[in-house]
């Protein structure tokens, strides 16, 4: 019998990919715009777990120029994020943020 996975450990594995990464924070981001305080949270939990599966909080922290707690609260689901810890973190992350 197949064991089961942690799906944390598998969608952070998936989102190890570049183009995985991209397309899940572009969902989350299209979620998040229904304008509910639920689904508001939801594209910096996706930001978060971006950031866990190319190294960790701090190591993204340390390529954004920010502090690790600062980050760890802003990707909290709860955090209230400026626009310059978000836009610095997908640079750090080599993304890009384009409106359509």
């Amino acid at each position: 019998m197949a064991r089961s996975k942690n799906y944390q450990d598998f969608l952070i594995e998936q989102l190890k990919d570049h183009d995985e990464a991209i397309a899940y924070l572009n969902a989350a981001l299209e979620e998040s715009l229904k304008g509910d305080k639920e689904s508001q949270h939801v594209f910096l939990i996706a930001l978060r777990n971006v950031a866990e599966a190319q190294g960790g909080i701090g190591v993204s922290a340390k390529k954004a120029h920010v502090g690790s707690e600062s980050l760890y609260k802003t990707l909290s689901g709860t955090g209230k994020p400026k626009w310059h810890t978000l836009v610095s973190l997908c640079v750090a992350m080599g993304m890009n943020l384009r409106l359509t």
